[in-house]
């Protein structure tokens, strides 16, 4: 599976309310971390397709993370059953967010 692309008001149906864990990744094109972070994402979601990965852009839609309470980015959130769950800010290994991910199914 790759990454889908969702808005503000997309966000109720494609995170709260697919049934699935949901790691939403909030990010701008501008933002330097964000772009490295973009690959490692896709690849995780190729290998955890019971995952759904979501990307924000916050630039074009900044009413979800204001929501959220995101302050910088790149920032993560994962929700399960519409519940969030856990938020990991910054850029950070594969390996440290398959794990978070996994603390959080």
């Amino acid at each position: 599976m790759t990454t889908i692309k969702i808005t503000d008001e997309s966000f109720e149906k494609d995170v709260l309310k697919n049934g699935k864990v949901c790691v939403v990744d909030f990010w701008a094109e501008w933002c330097g971390p964000c772009r490295q972070l973009t690959p490692i994402l896709e690849e995780i979601s190729t290998e955890m397709s019971d995952v759904v990965f979501a990307k924000h852009n916050i630039d074009e839609q900044p009413n979800a993370p204001v929501k959220y309470g995101v302050r910088g980015i790149p920032t993560m959130l994962i929700f399960k059953n519409g519940e969030l769950k856990g938020t990991k800010v910054g850029t950070t290994t594969k390996s440290n967010i398959v794990s978070w991910i996994k603390e959080n199914l």
